[in-house]
């Protein structure tokens, strides 16, 4: 685990003082990171199949994980993950725990304010898995209402099922299975998440009484890698490299690799907007 708070103030303190100038702690991580090689980034390590550790291995991967792992490759730099719940994610970066999260987190207009975000590396939309015997009794987003949504605390997703009226019930940092056995279960009616986390989530449970709504595809979103406010530098770097890994197919690959064979790095099409939800 790094310390940099003190360092920062350090440097602000110094620059000022010797420059005159305003402040440049903009550009403090990124010296940092490159002066010690090393870049520290949070992610949940149970999101499959975008960060996750395969059965009988101890090795993280996914999606995420290994887009992650090539940005660090071509800025020369070692990449360290810390695991940490969703929920803890945005406070690590802000406490200095961490350089950076990446773990298939939505580009927001309200996260934009606290935090910078880099450019999408991964495009998706908003889907629902429910009960396939009946559809949970969802026929429209509408329908939420009075139902129990299964989510972490404060994400889009969660937002989108209190903004129709569902209750959310929140889990720790859990793995796929315990969200999808719920609403087979009853304990829950649904899951509002990532259609390509969901559309992958179930092949790997063939068995459960849950499908994918066939009706309601909604949402349109774009992930990118948060990091602090001021990170202007960083953020720079990651995306000079982003543009890259794009223009040489590298997201591509990845995301055929991890998603099924499909390109989860293009920009979907004609996916309904939800009116009155500001995120």
């Amino acid at each position: 685990m790094k310390k940099r708070l003190s360092l920062f103030f350090v440097l602000v303190i110094f620059l000022v003082a010797c420059n005159g100038k305003e402040d440049q702690g903009s550009n403090t991580l990124w010296d940092e990171i490159e002066e010690q090689g090393e870049i520290v980034v949070g992610t949940s390590g149970t999101l499959f199949p975008t960060s996750y550790y395969p059965e009988d291995s101890d090795e993280l991967t996914g999606y995420d994980v290994e887009v992650m792992k090539e940005i660090g490759k071509r800025l020369n730099l070692e990449v360290t993950f810390q695991q940490i719940g969703f929920e803890g994610l945005f406070a690590a970066i802000n406490s200095g725990r961490i350089d950076i999260a990446i773990n298939d987190l939505g580009i927001t207009e309200e996260r934009k304010e606290s935090f910078a975000f880099s450019d999408p590396y991964k495009y998706s939309f908003t889907t629902m898995i429910v009960r396939k015997d009946d559809l949970s009794d969802i026929k429209t987003l509408k329908d939420l209402e009075g139902k129990k949504a299964g989510g972490a605390a404060n994400t889009t997703y969660s937002q989108i099922a209190e903004h129709f009226g569902a209750e959310v019930v929140t889990y720790g940092n859990a793995t796929n299975d315990a969200y999808l056995r719920d609403v087979d279960n009853g304990r829950t009616d649904t899951v509002i998440n990532d259609y390509y986390l969901q559309s992958l989530a179930l092949t790997a449970f063939p068995d459960l009484n849950i499908t994918i709504h066939p009706d309601l595809k909604f949402n349109p979103t774009k992930q990118g890698i948060a990091m602090p406010l001021e990170a202007t530098t960083l953020q720079e770097k990651i995306n000079s490299v982003l543009q890259e890994m794009r223009e040489d197919g590298t997201l591509t690959k990845l995301s055929k690799q991890f998603f099924g064979g499909q390109d989860a790095s293009a920009e979907p099409e004609g996916i309904q907007e939800i009116e009155g939800l500001t995120f």
